[in-house]
């Protein structure tokens, strides 16, 4: 389907001088026109709106038969026809060319030029011969690159661009024959050329190649074809064969309409060989070719009748690029290094439809175009196609915006979006123009050709056998006779933001009425937009500037045709607010607020896009007005979002009591819940009534409490400029509940609502704390995520945290800013990450009597940790150098970690030296099994000694061998417990254990 408007793509137009009727003509670059007629080329100067002038003009060998420019090379290349004989010629460094007759340089292509004449060139035009075995029959070169692609009746030569380096300033331009295309079954009528890709168009086929070569294969290039595989050439020949003998004046064959695409296109009958033709075999490249696309149609041979009717035309290959730098070019840009190939179109016309494919990544059919009447001509640009009939010039938008766009992949998210490719065709414009014979397109630059046919002279009509022979297209049409009533003309497009401003003018006559026209319009001015801004390249800064402007403002536009309309795409309207860059309010400013009650009817596009908005943290509040009117439209369209709209710190202005008036609607309307129970508490804490506050906080148990919390974060923590900010009632809880407090944000992390890092930042924010103090209510966090054992927290690092706290504490002799929510018999108890403390620390810690009580919660809690199943006891050194052992709490820590590291002989050092009373509870809790040796080798000779030295400490030493020689009795034999007795020992001391060792054995 093909919308039709009656816009105005076209402006201001002017005349071009030319003295003779142009026979073919082409834009040269951004700043020329190039007209050939008999055998002469005249170009002239083509600048913004100013009038046309003649530039330059140089005479040719013969007539031109096609004519093509390549701006990568800035060189004119064509085909001239003198006494029936066919050329191929470049003309090089037009630009210097001054008087006709000024003097000419004409060149072999691939000839070394000679050093006389090296720095001739710099002032004059050159002119290179490439020779050929066959006829050319059509030319193209390719845009980014400059290599000259040429069509000959069974093959294809490939010209690379190169250039002869005269000194460091100046270099002559050349080319080198690198490929020959072999093609067996088609003869080309019309090629197109394009980094690669080939396109080959005859009569009624087109079939779409792609050049690779391949760096895989080391080996040097062998100088003959390379044919690619075809199964049915051999089928298609006999067909061939057989079609000509059967064909006679009575019948007409004709081969079924045929599209294959990928691998399958190899199956078309179409033979394609490689054959290498490069002079240097360093510079040869290995070529293999990859088919794209094979497309065969069939005549309706009952409407049409003239040869010109059952033709393909305008066979042309489009590219878009994008830069490093992130914005897109078309093929109107000069080759340049740093640009990726996003996509390239192919175009192509039947005289009654057209077809666009794209086929870079993937082959696909984007677009076809119905024309209401049998076109003459097509060029395709990046942001319209243009199309001459017989007496009219009509403008079509195209969709190679959109499917550029479509490789960020950001599209179709809540960022981002674009209009889709498969929408329908717009024709913007049928322009009047009598006699259209020829078009040609540059810049902004539409050149037409009309000619006033001649007095109306009864037509021929042939059999249709002969139009639709393949064996007709070598015939030669005589050259054209100049007749008066012709005009070239030059069409200057009108900017595309004055277009834009046309099409959103044009747009506003269905808004009233909500049509899909609307949106279609609308979408059309957003491509168009997008496409400029595709080829930033040949754009003024303050160009640029206003194009992103209307940018901005198309993408508004859409949000507010998805957010008026009930469709399909209605969550549309969220990424094109934003890339319009609209703020809530400012959306919410563009609704048409016509209803005051409840009878107004909110389309799900508007409360989609709010209701993300306000779900995103957005750094902005909304007056109490906008708020209030938000409130409503969720109330009438959304009431279950209601309660998580409340929680926006965008809607923090709401008044409380409207606020509560909906809820309790809501409770009216049988919608109860915690959630909604949570926001009136908080709604009556803002308003100071404490007493309904405590009411709803008391209507559920806490668990339940902690669900709500779940359900809506926001009603704890908010994010205001990336910065975590504490809610009112978070304050209040951390004063009156704490304990809920820390269920609640327990419950967030274990929900992945919260991450660690804010949760830590959220009670030090809380709590008035910078980031440097830890507050207790933080420690109370860490102490209920290890009892919790939450599998996403990291076990070490959570260890490590406590463990710093409570050393920090106890080196500091710092007392807890608030009371610890649990005891360490609470943390004992949960059986978590928290084990019991080994008896013998008791008894250590018990031996200081002038301890203070103040810390112990501190130091049990410390030493539990320790003493539990989890913690790497290694990561703790670092930690313990402000824990001085000169405190017993201190010698606690740290003779409990040399025990988890088996520094069994130093902890007995130290506790003989320290605390003996805690040696045999500590002998007796430690050293077991493999360890159990350390009894007599380490305990006895150490108490024996330290008895002999005698001191204060005596009688506890002398207890301590006591118990230690019970024990090694019963575990040595007689002979191995005498020789671990000291030599210079008592005997009667001894004798005792002696004999219960030598009678253990009866007596068990």
């Amino acid at each position: 389907m093909v919308h039709l408007y009656n816009l105005h793509p076209f402006g201001s137009q002017q005349v071009v001088p030319c003295k003779l009727e142009p026979e073919q003509f082409c834009g040269g670059g951004r700043d020329a026109l190039f007209v050939a007629a008999g055998c002469k080329v005249e170009a002239f100067a083509v600048t913004g709106q100013e009038l046309c002038q003649p530039r330059c003009a140089f005479s040719t060998l013969g007539r031109v038969l096609r004519m093509a420019y390549s701006q990568a090379g800035d060189y004119l290349v064509a085909i001239e026809e003198k006494n029936k004989a066919t050329f191929l010629r470049a003309y090089v460094n037009w630009r210097s060319k001054g008087a006709e007759n000024s003097r000419v340089c004409i060149r072999m292509v691939g000839h070394n030029v000679e050093t006389p004449f090296r720095e001739s060139f710099r002032d004059q035009m050159s002119i290179v011969e490439m020779p050929l075995s066959e006829a050319p029959l059509c030319i193209s070169c390719c845009p980014v690159k400059g290599d000259l692609l040429v069509g000959c009746t069974n093959k294809l030569v490939l010209f690379s661009l190169t250039y002869q380096v005269i000194n460091e300033e100046f270099s002559v331009l050349d080319f080198e024959r690198s490929l020959i295309i072999h093609l067996d079954n088609i003869t080309p009528v019309e090629i197109s050329f394009c980094v690669g890709y080939i396109a080959v168009m005859s009569d009624l086929e087109v079939l779409i190649l792609k050049l690779e070569s391949d760096s895989k294969n080391g080996e040097r290039v062998k100088h003959h074809p390379c044919e690619t595989n075809n199964p049915v050439k051999q089928t298609n020949t006999d067909f061939s064969n057989e079609m000509s003998q059967i064909e006679s004046d009575d019948f007409v064959i004709c081969q079924k309409p045929m599209e294959l695409i990928g691998e399958k296109s190899e199956q078309s009958g179409v033979s394609v060989t490689l054959e290498s033709t490069g002079l240097a075999d360093e510079k040869i490249k290995y070529f293999h070719v990859q088919h794209l696309l094979y497309r065969r149609f069939t005549p309706d041979i009952s409407f049409y009748v003239l040869s010109d009717d059952i033709r393909l035309h305008s066979l042309q290959l489009l590219p878009i690029y994008q830069t490093d730098a992130g914005s897109l070019t078309s093929d109107g840009k000069n080759s340049s290094h740093g640009k990726e190939l996003l996509s390239v179109f192919c175009f192509f016309s039947l005289p009654h439809v057209g077809y666009l494919y794209m086929i870079v990544k993937s082959v696909e059919l984007m677009s076809v175009y119905q024309y209401p009447e049998k076109s003459q001509q097509a060029v395709l640009t990046p942001q319209f196609l243009h199309v001459i009939t017989r007496n009219n010039l009509q403008c079509f938008t195209v969709r190679c915006s959109a499917a550029a766009a479509r490789e960020d992949p950001y599209m179709d998210t809540n960022l981002k979006a674009c209009p889709p490719v498969s929408m329908d065709i717009c024709a913007l414009r049928i322009q009047l123009f009598i006699g259209l014979k020829a078009i040609c397109h540059f810049k902004n630059h539409v050149v037409l050709l009309t000619k006033a046919d001649p007095e109306a002279t009864p037509e021929r009509r042939e059999s249709p056998r002969r139009f639709l022979s393949r064996k007709d297209t070598s015939v030669k049409t005589k050259p054209p006779v100049a007749e008066a009533g012709w005009s070239l003309y030059i069409v200057n497009t009108i900017s595309p933001v004055q277009l834009y401003k046309e099409m959103v003018d044009y747009s506003n006559t269905y808004r009233t009425v909500k049509t899909q026209s609307c949106i279609h319009l609308l979408s059309e001015a957003h491509l168009l937009v997008r496409a400029a801004l595709m080829d930033a390249s040949q754009l003024e800064p303050g160009e640029k500037a206003e194009l992103l402007e209307a940018f901005k403002e198309s993408c508004g536009h859409l949000g507010d045709c998805y957010s008026r309309l009930d469709t399909q795409n209605s969550h549309l309207t969220l990424p094109y607010y934003k890339m319009a860059g609209l703020s809530l309010a400012e959306v919410l400013t563009r609704v048409d607020w016509t209803a005051e009650d409840e009878s107004q009817k909110y389309e799900r596009g508007l409360i989609f896009y709010i209701n993300h908005s306000l779900d995103e943290n957005l750094d902005e509040e909304l007056s109490e007005e906008l708020a209030a009117k938000v409130v409503q439209m969720f109330h009438v369209a959304e009431p279950k979002q209601l309660p998580h709209i409340l929680c926006s710190p965008s809607m923090r202005n709401v008044h409380p009591s409207t606020a509560l008036s909906y809820l309790k609607k809501l409770d009216t309307c049988g919608f109860s819940s915690v959630l909604v129970t949570l926001l009136k508490s908080a709604l009556a804490l803002k308003m100071g009534d404490l007493d309904t506050h405590r009411s709803e906080m008391k209507s559920h148990s806490e668990m339940k409490l902690v669900c709500g919390f779940i359900l809506e974060p926001r009603l704890l923590v908010q994010q205001r400029k990336g910065q975590i900010v504490p809610t009112e009632l978070a304050v209040h809880l951390k004063e009156t509940q704490p304990r809920l407090l820390v269920a609640a944000v327990l419950g967030l992390q274990k929900n992945n609502k919260i991450g660690i890092e804010e949760a830590d930042s959220f009670f030090k924010v809380l709590c008035g704390r910078d980031e440097d103090t830890i507050p207790q209510l933080l420690v109370d966090f860490w102490e209920a995520q290890l009892v919790a054992c939450l599998p996403d927290v990291v076990l070490q690092e959570l260890c490590c945290k406590l463990i710093s706290q409570y050393i920090w504490r106890l080196s500091k002799r710092q007392l807890p800013d608030t009371i610890p929510l649990r005891t360490s018999e609470d943390l004992i108890n949960a059986r978590s990450h928290y084990g019991l403390i080994y008896p013998w620390v008791h008894v250590l810690i018990s031996s200081d009597s002038l301890a203070d009580k103040n810390y112990t919660e501190d130091l049990s809690k410390l030493q539990s940790l320790i003493c539990g199943p989890s913690f790497d006891i290694a990561s703790i050194i670092p930690f313990l150098e402000p824990l001085s052992e000169d405190t017993v709490a201190g010698l606690s820590v740290h003779v409990l970690c040399r025990t988890r590291l088996k520094e069994y002989e130093q902890c007995i050092d130290t506790l003989l030296e320290r605390c003996p009373e805690a040696v045999i509870p500590y002998a007796n809790h430690e050293l077991k099994e493999e360890n159990r040796t350390l009894w007599w080798k380490k305990l006895i000779p150490e108490l024996c000694q330290r008895i002999k030295c005698g001191g204060e400490k005596y009688q506890l030493y002398l207890s301590s061998l006591k118990e230690t020689l019970s024990v090694v009795a019963v575990d040595l034999e007689l002979r191995d417990f005498l020789n671990v007795l000291p030599e210079d020992g008592t005997a009667a001391f001894f004798l005792p254990y002696l004999l219960y060792c030598s009678r253990k054995k009866s007596l068990a």
